[in-house]
């Protein structure tokens, strides 16, 4: 099977590309630089503008499937209306030049799995989000509408896709979670404002295990919610980490120092939803690491132990 993965070099796509070609697949990865990323073996790199399909776009011809994670950071610094254009266009020229290449290629993939994310929902402080869930009407809301829609041209062109509306990704080394254990470390952890916010979340090893299971069940189609089973509100989630990390959890980071920090962009980790994984249990996925304890643990291994 030949798979491609837009956004290539992030950490879901370093860990689906290592999954796939430890199981004897071939991978090529999309990368601005490359150069820079020669680090699995057996993975390709082939570079790209992220904004076209010039220069790779004839390798859609005949592959199996197009993953689309490629988008801008939506942390990589405060939301100015410089940084919204960016975070949006990012993300729908991305879309458009993997509809370029599918609709230029003569054996057109399989399957196109696009990436967005829970805040599709938007914010809701109470009930629980399935795929079902109305569109919320916030930026990132938008956001994630403007990501999914950038890619559906292709189901004209009668190619299989699916959409995965992710939640934080767990891992040690990158995403969130090395940011918010931290101050664990220096014996300031605790809860975020008022703590009763909800979190969901996803283990990294869940998020590869579901994008494989998506790419071998052809009868998924639309949307996913990539999340645990098992949301926790932010004071379950930060007592939980201090557990794992044996640290106290007992001061709180207030919410006005976050928006003064942050500002629009604190909604990240202010915000949050209760969403669960409907669909991905109707067709009969298993979890690695459902809940949050156990996740950490294997995330902090001998150290959480």
């Amino acid at each position: 099977m030949l798979v491609m993965i837009t956004g290539g070099t992030g950490m879901v796509g370093t860990a689906l590309a290592k999954s796939l070609t430890t199981d004897g697949h071939e991978v090529i990865a999309l990368s601005r630089s490359p150069e820079k990323n020669q680090n699995i073996p057996g993975l390709r790199y082939v570079k790209w503008d992220a904004c076209t399909a010039e220069g790779w776009g004839h390798l859609a011809d005949g592959a199996d499937v197009i993953v689309n994670l490629a988008g801008v950071n939506l942390s990589s610094g405060r939301w100015t209306p410089d940084k919204k254009r960016i975070i949006i266009d990012s993300r729908r020229n991305a879309g458009q030049a993997v509809v370029e290449a599918v609709g230029a290629a003569v054996q057109k993939p399989r399957l196109v799995i696009q990436a967005s994310g829970l805040n599709y929902y938007g914010v809701k402080e109470t009930g629980i989000i399935t795929e079902a869930s109305p569109k919320g009407d916030d930026f990132l809301a938008d956001v994630c509408e403007i990501w999914e829609s950038a890619t559906a041209p292709v189901e004209a062109m009668g190619v299989r896709r699916v959409i995965t509306r992710s939640a934080a990704v767990l891992n040690r080394k990158a995403g969130a979670l090395p940011r918010m254990a931290m101050p664990y470390y220096f014996f300031v952890g605790g809860p975020v404002a008022s703590g009763k916010q909800w979190f969901s979340w996803v283990h990294l090893a869940d998020v590869v295990g579901v994008m494989r299971f998506l790419i071998e069940n052809e009868s998924a189609i639309g949307a996913f919610n990539l999340t645990s089973p098992y949301p926790v509100q932010n004071r379950k989630f930060s007592k939980t980490l201090g557990k794992v990390l044996r640290r106290p959890s007992l001061i709180p980071v207030p919410a006005f120092a976050l928006k003064i920090l942050f500002g629009e962009m604190s909604t990240i980790v202010l915000d949050g939803q209760q969403a669960v994984p409907k669909r991905l249990h109707e067709m009969g996925y298993k979890f690695k690491y459902p809940n949050i304890e156990s996740a950490l643990r294997e995330i902090y291994g001998r150290e959480g132990k």
